[in-house]
């Protein structure tokens, strides 16, 4: 058998409940209190009024919450509240920071519970983010790396840079324009990547990848933004990204565009300039004292060459005068050398001719007495010859009685052997010729 639900003789409508709770929740709350909370969003309307969604995060389990209201800031007091809190932290209200607000409990028949502030803290949301700061300065610091990119030596001169940026946002055009401006040959190439955001982090870590996989083609990474409110530097507040700019093996130059604050990127990176073209004119400056450091030792050269010169012209102007002197007495000395010899072979030439005039004069005489010797025994000889030539004379033979016979051909004939009757033969006499005939051989 079902048990009866016999409801109430007059029951409540929903608006009288809501009243109800209303009455009582101002009763029981109605001083104002402070509350820490985080904002998850946060909204301007057009109609002045601000609108928040308050959370507490349940620190054991990610992604969960331990409570959650609705929040409103009313226009007149938004006005000053937004003002106040710009002017001490630098800072608009954004989702991710944690506040201690001053909050009134109201409870509304048609809307429900919700919170109105009244003030915010902003003493305790800097201190959260100072906290938040340190947390991860003391891990890096532990793990070794906080100050390894400041570490590097920054080269002499730097031309190749590795530019991290939005593509086309404001402060990427002023740092490229000063630095065309300079007249300075820098080189450069942009790495796009989300500047501010949730993906602040994520993208500019992808970049440094791309950029480390040619790292000799650069020599320093330069990471710049181009200013906006104080909360999108948050970014910048990450470990992961503080981690990878601290260990990048090439030095990391910062303008995130914030004149007042320092994030844990600017504390590892190498050097933090406030603004993009601070990090231009830095760039610069260094190029204008590598040039007045080439220059300075350009002129100390041209000196030291011109002083070089002229002691060089100095010591060859001694040495020509020492030279001089020395080639001079040296001709001198030659001179007197080949006058002397010239003497001696003057003299010289002198005895010899002098020797060898005697010594052919005794030659012509010696020569005259072989001669006229040679002469007399030649004269001597050929009268000797004479007189046998006179001896064998054939007028001479003739003469003593004798004669000479030749045969009709001129042969002369010494013996009567084998000629023959009729031959006529040519007898010489010394008077005369005799020819005849032969008859008979006897």
């Amino acid at each position: 058998m079902e048990a009866e639900h016999n409801p109430p003789m007059s029951p409540l409508k929903l608006s009288e409940l809501n009243r109800f709770i209303q009455q009582v929740l101002s009763l029981e709350f109605s001083d104002t209190y402070w509350v820490v909370a985080e904002i998850s969003e946060c909204r301007e309307a057009s109609n002045g009024h601000c609108y928040l969604e308050l959370v507490e995060k349940d620190e054991d389990k990610a992604g969960s919450f331990t409570a959650k209201a609705r929040a409103n800031i009313w226009r007149n007091t938004w006005q000053q509240v937004k003002f106040n809190f710009a002017r001490e932290t630098g800072r608009t209200l954004v989702a991710g920071l944690k506040i201690l607000a001053e909050v009134s409990v109201q409870f509304h028949e048609v809307y429900g519970f919700s919170l109105t502030i009244h003030d915010i803290d902003s003493t305790y949301t800097l201190g959260e983010q100072q906290k938040k700061r340190q947390i991860i300065l003391q891990q890096l610091e532990e793990d070794g790396v906080i100050t390894l990119n400041k570490e590097l030596e920054l080269p002499a001169v730097i031309q190749r840079i590795a530019v991290i940026s939005a593509a086309g946002a404001a402060g990427f055009g002023d740092f490229m324009n000063q630095l065309e401006q300079s007249g300075f040959n820098f080189q450069t190439r942009l790495f796009p990547a989300t500047m501010q955001g949730a993906l602040v982090a994520e993208s500019v870590i992808n970049a440094l990848d791309l950029i480390a996989a040619d790292q000799e083609k650069w020599d320093v990474v330069v990471l710049i933004r181009g200013g906006g409110a104080t909360s999108d530097l948050d970014g910048y507040e990450n470990y992961d990204l503080a981690a990878n700019v601290a260990q990048f093996p090439l030095p990391i130059l910062t303008g995130i565009g914030h004149e007042r604050d320092d994030t844990v990127v600017d504390f590892v990176a190498h050097t933090r300039c406030k603004t993009p073209t601070a990090v231009a004119a830095f760039l610069i400056e260094r190029m204008q004292n590598v040039h007045a450091v080439i220059d300075n030792l350009h002129e100390r050269l041209n000196r030291a060459t011109m002083d070089y010169l002229q002691m060089l012209q100095l010591r060859y102007e001694r040495l020509g005068q020492r030279y001089s002197t020395a080639a001079i007495s040296f001709v001198n000395h030659q001179q007197q050398v080949h006058h002397r010899l010239a003497q001696r072979i003057t003299t010289g030439l002198h005895e010899q001719l002098h020797f060898q005039s005697q010594l052919l004069q005794r030659v012509v005489s010696r020569l005259h007495t072989n001669t006229h010797r040679l002469l007399e025994r030649k004269e001597h000889q050929l009268s000797l010859f004479a007189q046998t030539l006179r001896m064998v004379d054939p007028q001479r033979t003739l003469a003593m009685g004798y004669s000479i016979t030749y045969t009709s051909d001129g042969n002369l004939l010494s013996a009567q052997n084998k000629l023959p009757q009729g031959t006529v033969l040519r007898t010489v006499v010394a008077d005369g010729e005799v020819w005849s005939t032969i008859n008979e051989l006897l």
